[in-house]
């Protein structure tokens, strides 16, 4: 089962009666709210094509049931793959779980000989990283280096060498998660990361994935507010929780 398969999964029986709110897509996220006031969010990719309109599929977003945006995952755009997932991350969206609080680093063990992959330039842990570890790969969507970015390619070669991967969530959203996760399989920790990451560790069981680092929305009316207005986690941050999950393949 792929990991966007395995999202729709859990996602579907908690969407029984639950129906959209709002929609915003934004320039940096995407935010959905349901009917019981919780929210989720994932990343909106700025390259989506449409022209004027970049989203082009069932028409209004607000009042339709919640299954029916999360059908979009699979619709294969992505703006439609982005609606899905801050559809489910609103599902999954609850305060009674069991979260460790904080950033990923606060729960990562990361020695002087590791080399750590990281597939998405998470700009805020690269200092701390950079001091712990032997090497940092930092893969980002380009064709070229650029400074300390490597294009995405150079994973193939350089991730299956890393100790720690740590993957960005959008990547449920592009469908590269499966690949990257392959190459990665071998690895102490994988991370998933990122607003976009789905806190289900049902999800992950069958893969290399040993902890997720997410968000919780905690104050839904101004996070859909930032997204209006194209904000991101630098704006997010008064109104979410960063919280992580431990898996049990976990070191």
């Amino acid at each position: 089962m792929s990991l966007k398969e395995a999202i729709l999964t859990a996602a579907h029986p908690l969407a029984a009666g639950r129906r959209v709110s709002d929609v915003r897509i934004g320039l940096g996220y995407t935010a959905v709210l349901l009917d019981d006031g919780h929210a989720g969010v994932a990343y909106t990719f700025r390259e989506a094509e449409g022209g004027c309109s970049v989203y082009r599929n069932i028409r209004p977003l607000a009042g339709q049931p919640a299954a029916a945006l999360l059908q979009l995952f699979g619709s294969g755009g992505l703006i439609e793959a982005t609606l899905g997932l801050a559809t489910a991350n609103a599902l999954f969206n609850r305060p009674d779980k069991s979260y460790a609080q904080g950033d990923i680093l606060g729960h990562l063990h990361i020695g002087s000989q590791d080399r750590v992959g990281m597939v998405g330039h998470f700009g805020p842990l690269v200092p701390a990283i950079r001091k712990q570890a032997r090497e940092l790969y930092i893969f980002e969507r380009i064709d070229l280096p650029q400074g300390s970015l490597l294009p995405v390619a150079e994973a193939e070669r350089l991730l299956p060498e890393c100790d720690l991967a740590l993957i960005t969530a959008t990547a449920l959203i592009n469908q590269t998660a499966d690949h990257l996760l392959n190459l990665a399989q071998n690895c102490r920790e994988v991370v998933f990361l990122g607003a976009s990451t789905p806190l289900v560790p049902e999800v992950f069981a069958d893969t290399p994935v040993t902890r997720l680092s997410g968000i919780r929305v905690t104050d839904p009316a101004s996070i859909l507010r930032i997204v209006s207005e194209g904000g991101g986690m630098r704006f997010f941050k008064s109104h979410i929780a960063k919280v992580n999950l431990t898996l049990s393949t976990a070191g």
